[in-house]
């Protein structure tokens, strides 16, 4: 491919102009020399050349030969901050990256605790009104999926002990009712009986600070920490990490993809799809229990 000495000038440009580090001139011109090996051999002579059919067909190429899709990003980027550079110098007309869309990269999936460490570190001991209160919290964070911002807006009256149930103002505004397990009461009655000791007289909020009023986010977080240090758990917990484990764990038990997206309150399904991630083997296990084809005859 011709180049005409184009990537030897954009690369002074960002040096001198831009004054970026040679690690990312380096970087720009390595994805560079990819693109125009790859026009080359696809016949094209020069930039000008160039359209969007070319790039899309390199982006599908360098996708073959296992890029992931962040480094296919980094190359279009590189490419159409080039291309951006020959317009100003009338080297091209147009810029062919611009009606070409990078592929996204996958989202990354917070993690979750297995059932045997969640039930570890839920299993705080001691007595008293911080630690009624902690023990409140981390079960209710783990048996209703709640956000952060939805457990410390939550007042006295959004819990229902007799219908086992709390009422949540999630995003948008948005109420819900959410059913609460059997541990979660169990621990909200105990903090009932000593939130006197910490709340201020006439504070609303279900859980409180040492100072009496609405504990914060941050405070929460703390705590989470705290207690995840106490009881060995050998993770970064946090947490929307509750949130998580408890929908992964009742979409494993109950494969109810509808039912876990209202507990969660996504307004959109393909939320909840990303947010639980059922392995493959899991999935592989349920299909072979369950469909009616996969079943097989036991031997002998």
């Amino acid at each position: 491919m011709d180049d005409a000495g184009w990537t030897d000038r954009f690369i002074r440009h960002l040096e001198i102009e831009r004054r970026l580090s040679p690690l990312t001139c380096k970087n720009y011109r390595r994805d560079l020399e990819a693109l125009a090996a790859w026009l080359e051999r696809a016949g094209v002579e020069d930039w000008r050349r160039v359209d969007g059919e070319h790039i899309r067909a390199f982006s599908a190429a360098c996708f073959r030969k296992g890029l992931s899709a962040r480094s296919i990003q980094r190359r279009l980027s590189a490419a159409r901050t080039f291309f951006r550079y020959l317009i100003r110098e009338k080297a091209v007309r147009k810029n062919p990256i611009t009606s070409v869309s990078a592929p996204k990269s996958k989202k990354r999936l917070p993690g979750n605790l297995d059932a045997d460490r969640m039930a570890r570190l839920l299993d705080i001991p001691g007595d008293g009104p911080l630690v009624d209160r902690d023990r409140a919290m981390l079960e209710l964070l783990y048996s209703s999926g709640l956000r952060l911002a939805e457990l410390v807006d939550l007042n006295v009256g959004d819990v229902d002990m007799q219908d086992a149930t709390v009422r949540v103002t999630g995003k948008g505004n948005k109420d819900r009712i959410i059913p609460v397990g059997r541990h979660a009461l169990r621990a909200l009655r105990q903090w009932g009986l000593t939130r006197g000791d910490l709340a201020a007289h006439g504070e609303s909020a279900l859980f409180v600070s040492n100072r009496g009023g609405r504990i914060s986010p941050r405070s929460v977080q703390a705590r989470v920490k705290h207690w995840a240090k106490q009881q060995g758990i050998d993770a970064n917990v946090y947490p929307h990490l509750f949130r998580h484990s408890f929908a992964t764990h009742v979409l494993e038990s109950s494969h109810d993809l509808r039912g876990v997206q209202e507990l969660l309150g996504h307004a959109n399904i393909s939320t909840t799809q990303v947010y639980t991630h059922l392995d493959f083997q899991h999935l592989a296990q349920i299909y072979d229990q369950t469909h009616p084809r996969a079943r097989r005859k036991k031997d002998g």
